[in-house]
This record gives structure tokens, sequence and C-alpha cells, in this order.
């Protein structure tokens, strides 16, 4: 399983820890990644994603997993979050037409 955030695409970054006598080692910093089951209001069910708290922050910001998806762009999504994406436009122009 990857560290990436699979709604914001945050992995982790690589830097130095830095030594009182200045010495510099490699160290990784990782996201705070989270396994949540995030509701759909557009399919009716819950869905589990692996998502870091930031991006959770932000899904809740914006108003839920529906909105989050429909303005973020696809780049930046991974290839189960692009489903659900895809699944969701779908959902919501069936019921508009409806």
């Amino acid at each position: 399983m990857s560290r990436i955030c699979e709604l914001t695409g945050k992995g982790r970054q690589v830097g130095h820890n830095v030594s009182h006598a200045n010495n510099k080692t490699k160290r990784a910093f990782l996201p705070n990644l989270q396994n949540v089951t995030l509701i759909s209001d557009a399919l009716g069910r819950g869905v589990k994603l692996r998502v870091s708290m930031n991006g959770l922050r932000s899904v809740e910001h914006v108003g839920g997993l529906d909105n989050w998806l429909t303005k973020t762009s696809s780049e930046k999504l991974s290839l189960k979050a692009r489903r659900l994406k895809r699944e969701i436009a779908k959902k919501q122009t069936e019921t508009a037409q409806a």
C-alpha cells in the first residue's frame, strides 16, 4: 500500500534530520493517513478510502465527498476515486433527467 492520499494526492516528502553538530541524515515526512468511510449522498452508501487528515478536513469544508469529487481535477485522484467520481456524475445526471 503506497503512502499517498487517495483524494488529495499528498505523499511522502524527503528531508534531513539535522543534529546540533549540523550533521544531516535523510528522513521521510509521511502524511497522516487514515482509513475512513465517507458517505456519498448521490450513491446512498459509504465508501472506504485512505485519506490524509488534511484531505478529510478539506472534504468536510467543501460540503461532503460528492462536492469534493466534482470540484477536484482527476489528475490528483487515485484510480478508485476517479471511478467513484464517474459513478457519482452518472447518478447525478440520471436524477437530473428524471
